[in-house]
């Protein structure tokens, strides 16, 4: 017996690379043009959207290099059924963005929070309780509180 641990799985594929790299290039699009649409300002007066226009320009880039090594990438793992937990992840993060224009930040974070940490962490209830809680006040106090950061919120 070995003590390497469990067989590593058979690796994705250049199909599966080249859809990897396509996807991460749209979300850097996107990302892009949804900043874009808050307004860039400038060097020296920076407005809402330049720091994730940034983002999302360094992301679509990254994936362009994916997409160059396609080829010669070996290590992307296939899907398989945890796979489905990044998916859930996701799609939670989309639904907040989504609820967070509706209904203020509180509630959609404090959800998402608790979500992550209770399903995809595996932590008890009273952690994820607790803890989602404890994120979004920490975050309502640092963002709101302390930096005036502009964000929907219910209180």
């Amino acid at each position: 017996m070995s003590d390497a641990g469990p067989e590593p799985g058979r690796p994705a594929g250049m199909a599966a690379n080249a859809v990897v790299a396509l996807v991460v290039v749209g979300v850097g699009i996107c990302g892009a043009v949804g900043s874009w649409s808050l307004g860039l300002g400038s060097a020296a007066e920076p407005a809402a959207g330049t720091w994730p226009f940034l983002v999302s320009a360094a992301i679509a880039v990254l994936g362009v290099v994916l997409g160059l090594l396609v080829r010669r990438t070996d290590d992307a793992e296939r899907m398989s059924s945890a796979s489905w937990a990044v998916l859930a992840g996701v799609a939670a993060m989309a639904g907040f963005a989504a609820a967070i224009t509706v209904i203020g930040f509180e509630i959609p974070a404090a959800l998402l929070a608790f979500a992550w940490l209770r399903f995809l962490g595996r932590e008890s209830w009273s952690t994820s309780v607790f803890g989602g809680l404890g994120i979004v006040v920490a975050f309502y106090v640092v963002f709101v509180g302390l930096l005036k950061v502009p964000v929907p919120h219910l209180f």
